[in-house]
């Protein structure tokens, strides 16, 4: 990881509150090496008006004291919240719950709560998760490891 790199992710992650520095919240497991994940946590960060939210990265070795039931495969597919009575909510239904946490997002809580819409929510949640490193990436940059899961191993330029 490049200095700059470095720099940016101790930037972000002192700018968004964890779960020690907010004890009894909602706490929302995020990519913190994809841009859209961050651009998106940090958007909630701003909404979350009433302090209801911590942050941590799912790269972060305290997520295992926060979902030891978590697997990280399952943590790179969608953003997960785990609530303060400690259940689990994923992907879309993780935001669709957050629609009822946050005030500044109950304007699209009906939209996501109509009757039998979930699948369809989820099914949209999964195609932009699965497609969010290539949407997020600068042209060129190399985002290691997370690069391979979504997009397979490196070709060899030379061959």
């Amino acid at each position: 990881m490049s200095t700059q790199t470095q720099t940016q992710a101790r930037k972000e992650k002192k700018s968004l509150p964890s779960p020690e520095d907010r004890p009894e919240t909602d706490v929302v497991i995020y990519d913190g090496h994809c841009r859209i994940c961050t651009g998106g946590v940090r958007i909630l960060y701003r909404l979350d008006l009433g302090r209801r939210l911590s942050f941590l990265s799912l790269h972060d070795a305290k997520v295992a004291e926060v979902a030891p039931n978590l697997t990280h495969d399952q943590m790179m597919e969608e953003m997960w919240v785990v609530d303060v009575q400690g259940r689990q909510h994923s992907g879309a239904g993780a935001f669709r719950y957050l629609t009822r946490r946050i005030a500044m997002l109950w304007p699209v809580m009906p939209l996501l709560h109509i009757p039998g819409s979930l699948p369809l929510w989820s099914w949209l949640y999964q195609k932009v998760a699965a497609a969010r490193y290539r949407f997020g990436k600068n042209t060129g940059e190399d985002c290691g490891d997370a690069c391979a899961i979504h997009f397979g191993p490196k070709k060899n330029s030379e061959t």
